[in-house]
């Protein structure tokens, strides 16, 4: 199946791994400060006290970053769980048809999710909210990407699910295909 959107996918998946990598890069950081001050104080050295406020609360913002951003490409190259235990033993036809059903179910959900998100986003620039940690935050920014991701992920069910449509129509036998090679999971 052929994603005619896969750049726009392939660039949540980026930002969802700089996420990661500043997740990782915040806790390193504040790790080896502590270390420093613990081998100062070892030694009879004033500590330096370098560290990070509110780390865990940015690592977990970032957290929802990795994870709802890089959602579209997963789903888009078929990284999520799926069971097909029993779905491939059907015919294919009927097939064609539970996967229509489950895409469109899954796109109504995500549809609905992507509603609330946004209202509660609109909530949170209304009242400018900001997080109750350390480091008080503004809510706007961590909410704005986890509606992005959402919105990333309802564009690869919608795409999903008409190409699904139309491949179950003209050429069912092309839903089984693997991924092209532009579309894989090693690019």
């Amino acid at each position: 199946m052929r994603f005619y959107l896969m750049p726009l996918y392939r660039l949540g998946a980026w930002l969802a791994g700089l996420s990661m990598l500043a997740i990782v890069t915040l806790i390193t950081a504040q790790v080896l400060s502590r270390a420093l001050d613990r081998l100062l104080v070892a030694v009879g050295h004033a500590p330096l006290g370098w560290t990070i406020s509110g780390v865990s609360e940015i690592a977990g913002f970032l957290l929802v970053g990795a994870t709802f951003l890089g959602s579209a490409y997963t789903f888009a190259t078929r990284g999520h769980i799926r069971v097909t235990l029993v779905t491939e033993r059907l015919p294919l036809r009927i097939r064609v048809l539970l996967e229509v059903v489950a895409l469109t179910l899954a796109l109504v959900l995500t549809g609905y999710l992507g509603i609330e998100l946004w209202v509660l986003l609109e909530d949170s620039i209304a009242y400018d909210e900001v997080s109750y940690g350390l480091a008080a935050i503004p809510l706007v920014y961590p909410q704005a990407v986890l509606v992005s991701g959402i919105a990333l992920l309802a564009l690869a069910i919608t795409e999903t699910l008409l190409n699904t449509v139309v491949l179950g129509v003209i050429d069912p036998h092309r839903l089984d295909a693997p991924l092209p090679e532009q579309d894989s999971v090693v690019d």
